[in-house]
């Protein structure tokens, strides 16, 4: 970095961000590949941590800790924040600082999902216009290390165990960012609970979306519509698995992503906040453990040969175009002998990056698109906002979260 680089104006909102937290105590599993899950229960831990992180009191200087980063200590909650992966902008949203939002890795299209699900609630927006487009693209993750200093942020709402991976970085660069403009505090790993890096192998920790989003609101002194919003989310799980069916109605269901006559297959039960709007439908998964990795990529044959009950694809919100899925599928001599494609059932998936506000949509979503008779039919989606509902069969009160996000508690 240039030498004449201010490094006292920029930390002009915070006190000090503690080193990272250490010890195998903290660890919930850090073993395995790319793609591992842990077993380990953190919520006690999590819980606990939440209620200690620091004081509330809105007028002095506060603390939040959450790994990897440990504890940072705020003076005021922050007017300027940069943020990469979507959920930390649902958050921002969700809890009054919307506006406070300076950036997206990706911009223009993960907006998209947002816009989606914020059109079903009176006087929530998020205005993208403006904000920076953190990847430059290539064939990896291409970040400029000055556009953090451009933006001057008080904040990163951000996961360094990410950043250290972007091409061209290293656990120095992270460390001299948060020294010399603002602390980082982010935790996106536990979306997949995937082993983090070297550098921050003794000090990660794997949280639940819910777990995740408390401990932001505790950044932005927004605890009470926290509260209001999880008990939203409560309620809602709890009418979901009260209402399921047996397990023997449950259709098996492939979560997917289609591009150009191939589908990539993904888990649809595994750990991780990615599949908090999947999970709880137990169903089943089409695909075995062992065909499900990154590099995987199914045929309309090989598809045929698993043919599920329910394709659902993802990202259907923000990247890719569901009606083209469908006519792709149907319009192909194998693909339309698919059983989901036969029996209409290829679905718009939600976005894995998600936050607390979209977790309800998708929850919602995702009960009508397995079962309708339980939950409601689900109307379709062919692109554009998230689809109206008739209010009595909605599984969660728009107007109640519009208003918690509006700030009428």
């Amino acid at each position: 970095m240039a030498s004449d680089e201010p490094t006292n104006t920029t930390r002009r909102r915070y006190i000090a961000s503690a080193g990272a937290l250490a010890g195998s105590a903290l660890l919930a599993g850090c073993q395995g590949g790319s793609d591992a899950t842990t077993t380990t229960d953190t919520t006690t831990q999590a819980t606990t941590d939440a209620t200690t992180a620091g004081t509330t009191d809105a007028s002095g200087p506060y603390s939040v800790s959450m790994a990897p980063v440990g504890e940072v200590e705020f003076e005021e909650p922050p007017t300027n924040v940069m943020v990469y992966s979507l959920l930390y902008a649902d958050m921002a949203v969700a809890y009054g600082y919307g506006d406070a939002v300076n950036s997206l890795g990706f911009s223009t299209n993960a907006a998209g999902s947002l816009h989606a699900y914020y059109d079903q609630l009176d006087g929530v927006s998020f205005d993208q216009s403006g904000l920076t487009q953190l990847n430059q693209g290539g064939t990896g993750i291409t970040v400029d290390k000055e556009v953090f200093y451009d933006l001057d942020s008080d904040l990163h709402l951000i996961d360094p165990a990410l950043v250290v991976g972007f091409d061209g970085w290293d656990i120095d660069d992270v460390n001299t960012i948060g020294e010399d403009v603002a602390p980082w505090f982010g935790n996106v790993l536990s979306r997949r609970n995937t082993e983090p890096p070297a550098a921050y192998a003794d000090s990660y920790e794997y949280y639940t979306l819910w777990e995740i989003s408390e401990k932001v609101a505790q950044v932005f002194q927004a605890q009470e519509r926290y509260d209001a919003l999880a008990a939203i989310h409560d309620d809602l799980l709890s009418t979901i698995q009260s209402g399921l069916p047996p397990e023997s109605e449950r259709p098996t269901v492939a979560s997917v992503i289609f591009i150009d006559g191939t589908f990539y297959p993904s888990k649809f039960n595994a750990d991780g906040f990615a599949h908090a709007h999947t999970r709880p439908m137990q169903a089943p998964g089409a695909f075995t453990e062992s065909d499900v990795s990154y590099q995987s990529a199914y045929d309309y044959e090989t598809m045929l040969e698993v043919d599920p009950d329910v394709i659902i694809n993802r990202y259907s919100y923000s990247y890719y175009d569901i009606s083209s899925v469908r006519q792709s599928m149907e319009e192909n001599a194998v693909g339309s002998r698919l059983s989901a494609v036969q029996n209409d059932r290829v679905y718009a998936g939600g976005n894995p990056l998600q936050g607390p506000v979209m977790n309800l949509f998708q929850l919602e979503m995702t009960a009508k698109q397995l079962y309708p008779e339980q939950f409601g039919e689900w109307p379709g989606y062919d692109g554009g906002p998230y689809p109206a509902i008739p209010e009595e069969e909605q599984l969660f009160d728009r107007d109640e979260v519009a208003a918690i996000m509006n700030g009428d508690l």
